[in-house]
C-alpha cells in the first residue's frame, strides 16, 4: 500500500522535548517505521521549516520525509499556521496528482484540514489521527488557550468527512461522538513504544538521594510538573528529575522552566529539583531505569508516551486519571492512578511505592509485560493498518458509479 503521512507541524526528524516536538513526531516516525517493515511504501508530508532542508529526504525506518513549502521556511508555532494550510493543501495536491498514494492518514486537525482538502480532486480515503482535541484543550486551559477560535469548528468538519477516525484513547471517541462524528467511523488506536529502546535491562542513571522520581515532558504549564514539584516536599530523602524543555544551557531562557524552579524555592524543594533539560532519546532509557517511580501528572492528556515509556523500562507509573493515561496505567496492576492537580493525593501514593521496594518490583514487572503484549509498534502498525483497510473499499465504493447504481 501506498501510504501519505501528513504531519504539517510534526516533523518526524525533529529533536524531542522543545515547544511542538513531542509524542507526536514520535508516533508519526514509529508508526512509518513499522508500516515500512510490514512492506508498505510510506511518505511523511510535513511543513519546511529551515531553508536549508532538502525537499525529500530517505530514514534509517525506511520512509521518505518530504518538507512542504507552505509560510516561511522558519519555526513558527503551531497555532500561527492555520493561514498557511491552504498552501499546504495546494502542494499535497499537486504532488499526489503525480504520484497517488492508496490512502493519506492525517496527524493533528490542521493536517487534516489540509488532507481532506487536498484530498478531495483525488477522491482519497482520509484516516485521520487528532493527537489532542480543541475542545478538550478549551476546556482546561480557557483563556490561555492560544489556538485559532476556528479549531473546534474545523476539527468537528474534519471528523465528519474524514473516510475514518483513528482515535489514541477510548476517552477520545467520547469526546468525538460529543462532537457528531459517528462512532461506527472510529476505531481505537493507541501510541506505542520502542521495545528494543526502553527495556528493563540497561544502565541506570547515577542519583544523588535514597529515592528519584522522573518526570517528562515539554515545559508547558499543562504537563503539571508542579504537582510533581508540591508533593516532594512530603517525600524526604527524594529528588525529581524533570527531563524536556531546551538544551540544558539554553534552560536559564525558558519560561516555564523559571516558573517551576521559582516554584520549587517558594515550597523549599528547590536543592532536590534537577531540571537536565532535553534529554538525548537514546539516553531516556538510562534516565527512566534510574527512577523509583516516573510521574505523569498532566491537566489532560490525549495518549501520553512517557508512561508506556517508563513501562517498557520496568519502573512503576503514578499518573493522574486523565484521558489516555486511564487507557495506559492500569491502575494497582502497572502503577497508580490519583486525581489530577492533587499534589497531596500523589504525595501518598509515591509515599506507599516509595516505602514498598516489593510493590515497585511487581508494578514493574506487570508494565513491562503489558507493554511487550499491547504496545510494540508492529502491532500497532498491524492494528493501524486494519484501519486503513477497512477506509480503502470504502473509499472505492463512494467514488465508483457502478458501485453507487448497484446498491441504490
Amino acid at each position: 500500500m501506498r501510504i501519505s503521512m501528513v504531519s504539517e507541524h510534526a516533523s518526524p526528524l525533529a529533536a524531542l522535548g522543545e515547544v511542538d516536538a513531542g509524542g507526536q513526531n514520535v508516533h508519526v516516525a514509529e508508526l512509518s517505521a513499522g508500516l515500512a517493515r510490514l512492506g508498505h511504501d510510506v511518505t511523511v508530508y510535513t511543513r519546511r521549516d529551515d531553508p536549508g532542508l532538502p525537499d525529500e529526504v530517505g530514514t534509517p525506518g525506511g520512509y521518505r520525509v518530504v518538507h512542504v513549502p507552505a509560510g516561511p521556511p522558519r519555526y513558527v508555532p503551531k497555532d500561527e499556521l492555520l493561514p498557511h494550510m491552504g498552501t499546504f493543501a495546494d502542494h499535497l495536491e499537486r504532488m499526489w496528482g503525480g504520484d497517488r498514494p492508496d490512502l493519506v492518514h492525517a496527524h493533528f486537525w490542521m493536517s487534516g484540514l489540509a488532507s481532506v482538502l487536498a484530498a478531495r480532486a483525488h477522491a482519497l480515503p482520509v484516516v485521520q489521527t487528532f493527537h489532542a482535541l480543541g475542545v478538550v484543550k478549551r476546556r482546561y486551559q480557557g483563556d490561555d488557550d492560544t489556538s485559532p477560535h476556528e479549531r473546534v469548528r474545523l476539527e468537528r468538519m474534519v471528523g465528519r468527512h474524514a473516510t475514518r477516525v483513528a482515535a489514541t484513547c477510548s476517552d477520545e471517541v467520547f469526546e468525538l461522538a460529543r462532537m457528531g462524528v459517528p462512532r461506527a467511523r472510529m476505531s481505537v488506536v493507541p501510541c506505542g513504544v520502542d521495545l528494543g529502546l526502553f527495556t528493563p535491562d540497561g544502565p541506570r542513571a547515577p542519583r544523588r538521594h535514597r529515592h528519584r522520581i522522573v518526570s517528562v515532558g515539554r515545559l508547558v504549564p499543562r504537563k503539571g510538573f508542579d504537582v510533581a514539584i508540591a508533593a516532594l516536599a512530603a517525600l524526604p530523602e527524594t529528588e525529581l528529575v524533570i527531563a524536556g524543555g531546551p538544551e540544558g544551557g539554553r534552560l536559564s531562557e525558558d519560561a516555564e522552566a523559571r516558573r517551576l524552579l521559582d516554584f520549587a524555592e517558594r515550597v523549599g524543594v528547590a536543592d532536590r529539583v534537577r531540571m537536565p533539560g532535553q534529554v538525548a532519546r537514546t539516553d531516556m532509557p538510562a534516565l527512566l531505569r534510574s527512577a523509583d517511580a516516573v510521574v505523569c501528572t498532566p491537566w489532560y492528556e490525549p495518549f501520553g508516551i512517557v508512561p508506556l515509556e517508563a513501562m517498557a523500562c520496568g519502573v512503576p507509573v503514578v499518573a493522574a486519571a486523565v484521558g489516555g493515561l486511564t487507557d495506559t496505567v492500569v491502575d494497582g496492576v502497572t502503577g497508580t492512578l490519583v486525581p489530577p492537580r492533587n499534589a497531596d493525593a500523589l504525595a501518598v501514593a509515591l509515599r506507599r511505592l516509595l516505602g514498598d521496594s516489593a510493590l515497585r518490583d511487581a508494578y514493574g514487572i506487570a508494565g513491562a509485560d503489558r507493554a511487550r503484549c499491547r504496545y510494540s509498534w508492529d502491532r500497532i502498525a498491524a492494528d493501524t493498518l486494519r484501519v486503513y483497510e477497512r477506509a480503502v473499499p470504502s473509499a472505492a465504493r463512494l467514488a465508483s458509479p457502478t458501485t453507487r447504481s448497484a446498491t441504490s
